[in-house]
């Protein structure tokens, strides 16, 4: 759970890092930005701040901003029902993305979890994004990644979105974010 006062602080710095990856969005998307601490209250830590532009049954656009550091916790995207399940691709527009994915681990990270909650960061194949670097991630798979000492800012192209269907590999993680 996070403070109205910290939403709002928060909102205001995604907005700068938006600008600065010279994304610009109108005072109605603005309104809508999400701040999730996905029930952790370790936001600087463990979080991620969303932009949904369209999110039909066929496709989402979406901008995923992180402070300095953030991690999105450990994920998947499962089938259920009819649906195939989520196929995102990551763009990255400002700053570094560090993915990690399912495969190989990676001998020498750059990045490694944050300490609250480590244990349920499983995954280890690290693939590194810069500016105009992309990489999609396929259906059911676990990922999960953190910004670099700068923040980032990253576009996410997909198939529909079920947020409320995501996977979380931490038992604790609550998705749909509480302000108070």
């Amino acid at each position: 759970m996070i403070s109205k006062q910290q939403y709002e602080a928060i909102k205001e710095q995604v907005l700068g890092y938006l600008a600065q990856a010279n994304i610009a969005v109108t005072k109605e998307e603005s309104d809508r930005i999400e701040v999730a601490d996905f029930g952790l209250n370790d936001i600087y830590n463990n979080g991620l701040q969303l932009l949904e532009y369209v999110n039909t049954s066929r496709v989402c656009a979406k901008e995923l901003v992180m402070l300095p550091g953030q991690a999105c916790p450990e994920h998947r995207h499962p089938p259920f029902g009819d649906y195939m399940g989520k196929e995102e691709t990551f763009r990255c527009r400002f700053g570094k993305v560090h993915l990690f994915v399912e495969g190989g681990a990676t001998a020498h990270p750059q990045a490694q979890p944050p300490e609250n909650g480590k244990e349920y960061f499983t995954v280890q194949h690290e693939i590194i994004l810069y500016p105009g670097d992309q990489y999609t991630i396929p259906v059911d798979t676990l990922h999960w990644f953190r910004a670099g000492e700068d923040g980032a800012v990253i576009t996410e192209f997909s198939t529909t979105s079920y947020d409320d269907y995501d996977i979380f590999t931490n038992p604790e993680i609550k998705r749909i974010p509480v302000v108070e």
